[in-house]
């Protein structure tokens, strides 16, 4: 059983800057796609940013140049260092494992699992 636990939310003033990680337990860990969505209140999950297991990242439009994820296959984790944030970056943000393939889907449907979520809020 895969589970993925997201930590490191909370709460940063505009321009500031926040990490969070995921931490997988189960079966393997490095053949997968690994990604961070959120989801903001009244909003549908968006794709946030992605790693393949060749370390090939994608980016959704809003964050490039902003956020960056990385991974720790020896560790099991995946990370989100997130900069110059913004008030719409304010969301629930989650941890979700891809396909065991060398791409990154930005699709929901993708992602067989997910984390719990971690809560980033910005402020003003």
């Amino acid at each position: 059983q895969v589970q993925l636990v997201e930590s490191g939310g909370g709460l940063v003033q505009a321009g500031g800057s926040l990490r969070v990680s995921c931490a997988a337990s189960g079966r393997a860990f490095s053949p997968y796609t690994m990604a961070w969505f959120r989801q903001a209140p009244e909003k549908e999950r968006e794709f946030v940013a992605g790693i393949s297991r060749s370390t090939s990242t994608y980016y959704s439009d809003s964050v490039k140049g902003r956020f960056t994820i990385s991974r720790d296959n020896a560790k099991n984790t995946v990370e989100l260092q997130m900069n110059s944030l913004s008030p719409e970056d304010t969301a629930v943000y989650y941890c979700a494992r891809g396909p065991d393939l060398n791409m990154i889907p930005a699709m929901r449907d993708a992602y067989s699992y997910w984390g719990q979520g971690t809560q980033v809020t910005v402020s003003s």
